[in-house]
């Protein structure tokens, strides 16, 4: 009945219930003469589901047993509990045989991976301890994106939501070790979107060997406690120590009937030769539970062996060009993502030449600097040796009088003539020796003239050069900025930008002005590296998408190259899957001395002879289906 037809009348009875999802809680108030189903197709609208074949609603029952609302029947003519609101829990039902192909709305995908993660962390799956670190490793990814090692921070991971209680126990390991691993592989998931890193972890976690199945409790003709998994291929029998491992599988298509007789379950083979398959199970609400999961399991398993229904081929169609256009989004932004690094990457070689070169400057001026300081010292010295040579040529005037009195004393007496030769001799060499050194410092003077002609010379040619060295600097940084700006690969990777900082330019002061009047440089000289757009010009370069108004099917063009993009994702695939192997049986080797052999489990001892035998999930289960219909029912008996 459509709910619009029960929700008319304003004197219509109704009672409250309460959804609950793994990421929501919905409350509704419901007509009183609501089946499940209305219920059902209530909450799917509401959440926006369209795959509702997997999913169902759990409740309670009054003997506390879990149980799932009839879809047929009214709400309030079924066993729910008897309180306001009345609760149930919003939970897969059924599990695909592969998710990757079956799985087609995110909203499905999201809500099978919350699932299987809870079912990990409660320990009802089994997952051994190197693939609960990279499980838990996507799960950070699909929670908060990409790794940023300047934004995380020690700590911030909780290990009670990533890893299962008896991981952590199991090991000597503290959490910011498991932390440190997790990060690790955390950081290698780059660029992968939320629903990627989900459907990573669905199609590792599909792998695990209680994986989608039921669980339980039957007893054989000889009363042998075990257990029944009800899963997607078919049915499993366990024994009552090992859930992880089947002894005995039966296919859903070997199946032909199934009725319940109160405790007792039968299942008729379609070998005709073989004999009935029989157990007991504790009650008769259990067997009806059972039987309820094998129908629905076994029409799955009938309807995924069929053409696709037309809402089928619609979804994928769709989901196709949805995921064709993200690729294409992602493709360009990682075009962009590569341009702004580049960008940036020129940016900061500006900066370094820019430092450069205000470091050459630097060195400019202070040699130019020490070239007018020993200018200086250069005239300093030569007025100093101008002075010494006048005062040599005074005292050599003073010496020769002298000389010219001794003469006009000389003629007085023989001794006095003597004396006087005597004292003109020395005067003599005196006179020698002062005009020796006279000439000598006259020598050193015209040196010194000439190295002052020398110095002023190099110094006019360093404020020359110094001169050029700006001019084509200023002429070079305006040249690459304006190339740089007008590129439209530069441009294109800016736009839709928010304001970037301009680039820092030092100012150039007195160390860029030599002498008095002459400025070689300033601030206002250098190119203005501002850089921005705006989100007109990146939507006329790349104009959006126009939005989805049909499910049409994909044309030729399309399908070719989504063929290229489904074989080039699965090479990637396979190599991920070989590099992700070596990875764990590292991490599995690394953390091995750290366990505590005290705290291993049943299920640790199975999967460690699994690994010994070189079993998985698949090869065991076609182990577990070969033989005869005939032998396996004698085989179960005899259990």
């Amino acid at each position: 009945m459509p709910l619009r037809k029960l929700f008319r009348g304003k004197s219509a009875k109704s009672f409250p219930v309460k959804i609950v999802t793994l990421d929501a809680e919905l409350e509704f108030n419901l007509p009183w003469r609501a089946t499940g189903r209305d219920l059902f197709e209530l909450v799917a609208r509401t959440i926006g589901l369209r795959e509702t074949w997997y999913f169902g609603l759990q409740y309670q029952d009054s003997k506390n047993n879990f149980a799932w609302l009839k879809m047929e029947k009214k709400v309030q003519d079924q066993d729910v509990p008897r309180r306001s609101p009345v609760p149930f829990v919003f939970l897969a039902k059924f599990y695909p045989e592969d998710v990757s192909e079956e799985l087609v709305q995110e909203v499905t995908q999201h809500l099978f991976f919350l699932q299987v993660k809870q079912s990990i962390l409660n320990m009802d799956i089994y997952c051994p301890p190197e693939m609960s670190v990279l499980l838990a490793s996507y799960a950070v990814q699909a929670k908060f994106g990409d790794y940023d090692p300047a934004s995380y921070q020690t700590g911030a991971l909780s290990m009670e939501e990533l890893l299962p209680q008896r991981v952590i126990s199991q090991y000597q390991m503290t959490a910011e070790m498991w932390e440190e691993r997790i990060r690790i592989w955390y950081a290698d998931h780059q660029g992968m979107t939320r629903d990627e890193a989900q459907m990573e972890y669905l199609k590792i976690a599909q792998d695990l060997g209680m994986y989608g199945v039921n669980y339980f409790n039957i007893a054989n003709k000889r009363q042998t406690e075990l257990w029944l998994g009800v899963t997607a291929l078919g049915l499993n029998v366990y024994e009552s120590e090992n859930k992880l491992e089947p002894k005995i599988s039966f296919p859903w298509s070997e199946i032909r009937n199934i009725s319940v007789d109160d405790k007792k379950f039968t299942i008729r083979p379609t070998d005709k030769s073989a004999p009935n398959f029989v157990f007991f199970s504790k009650n008769s609400r259990m067997n009806k539970l059972i039987l309820d999961l094998s129908i629905g399991n076994h029409d799955l398993f009938k309807r995924r062996r069929k053409p696709d229904t037309i809402e089928v081929q619609q979804m994928k169609a769709a989901a196709r060009e949805e995921k064709l256009r993200r690729q294409i989004e992602k493709d360009k932004l990682a075009r962009e993502k590569h341009l702004r690094e580049e960008v940036e990457r020129q940016k900061a070689e500006l900066e370094q030449r820019l430092l450069q070169y205000q470091e050459e400057m630097r060195a400019a001026n202070d040699a130019l600097r020490r070239s007018e300081e020993t200018a200086e010292l250069l005239v300093e010295k030569s007025r100093i040796a101008e002075e010494e040579s006048m005062l040599l040529t005074q005292k050599a005037s003073e010496a020769e009088q002298e000389c010219q009195r001794a003469h006009l004393i000389s003629a007085k007496t023989q001794e006095e003539k003597i004396v006087l030769e005597h004292k003109v001799r020395e005067a003599e060499i005196l006179v020698s020796t002062l005009v020796e050194e006279g000439e000598r410092r006259a020598t050193e003077a015209d040196r010194l003239q000439q190295e002052l002609i020398r110095a002023r010379i190099a110094e006019k040619q360093a404020k020359e050069k110094l001169s050029s060295f700006v001019h084509s600097f200023n002429h070079s940084a305006s040249t690459s900025t304006s190339t740089l700006l007008n590129t439209p690969l530069f441009t294109a990777s800016l736009l839709n930008a928010t304001s970037t900082p301009h680039l820092p330019v030092t100012s150039l002061s007195h160390s860029m002005v030599v002498g008095d009047s002459t400025n070689m440089g300033s601030t206002g000289d250098l190119p203005d590296l501002t850089l921005g757009g705006s989100t007109d010009a990146l939507n006329s370069t790349y104009p959006r998408p126009p939005p989805l108004t049909s499910l049409d099917l994909l044309n030729d063009t399309d399908v070719e190259q989504l063929s290229l993009e489904i074989e080039k994702e699965r090479g990637e695939y396979l190599e991920r899957s070989r590099h992700l192997q070596q990875q764990l049986l590292h991490l599995k080797s690394e953390i091995e001395v750290l366990k505590v052999e005290e705290n291993e489990t049943v299920l640790d001892s199975v999967y460690q002879q699994q690994l010994r035998s070189g079993e998985t999930k698949y090869s065991t289960l076609r182990r577990t289906r070969s033989g005869t219909t005939k032998t396996r029912v004698a085989f179960f008996e005899e259990l």
